[in-house]
C-alpha cells in the first residue's frame, strides 16, 4: 500500500508518469491503474472455488478408459476438448500411439 500511496503522489504533484514509474519500478500500465481506482487497497483473489473439471475423475477415467479420444472425454465431464487436454497436461498424462496399422514400432 505503501508504494502504490507513494508513486499515485508522486503524480498527483506533478511528477511525470514516466518518472514515477522508473522511481518506484513499475510499468506505466500498472500506474494507470492504481491513478484510476478510487481504492488503491489490492483486490481480493478468488478463493475456495470449485473448478468443474475434477483432475482425480480425470485420472481414473484415463484408467478405466485408456483408448477414448479427447472429445470423448470433454463430453464425459461437460467440458470442451482444451479443458481435457490442458488437464492431461498438468497430470503428465500423454497418449502415445506406439502403432502403426496394427504393428508395433520398434524402439
Amino acid at each position: 500500500m505503501d508504494l502504490r500511496e507513494r508513486a499515485v503522489k508522486y503524480v498527483q504533484d506533478g511528477g511525470l508518469h514516466s518518472k514515477a514509474c522508473e522511481i518506484f519500478s513499475i510499468s506505466r500500465k500498472t500506474l494507470y491503474n492504481w491513478l484510476t481506482r478510487e481504492d488503491l487497497a489490492p483486490k481480493k483473489t478468488r478463493t475456495g472455488f470449485k473448478r468443474k473439471l475434477d483432475k482425480e475423475a480425470l485420472a481414473k477415467h484415463v484408467e478405466e478408459h485408456p483408448d477414448a479420444l479427447l472429445r470423448e472425454r470433454a463430453v464425459h465431464f461437460g467440458v470442451r476438448v482444451n479443458s481435457i487436454w490442458v488437464a492431461l497436461g498438468v497430470l503428465k498424462i500423454s497418449k502415445k500411439n506406439n502403432t502403426v496399422q496394427g504393428h508395433m514400432l520398434s524402439k
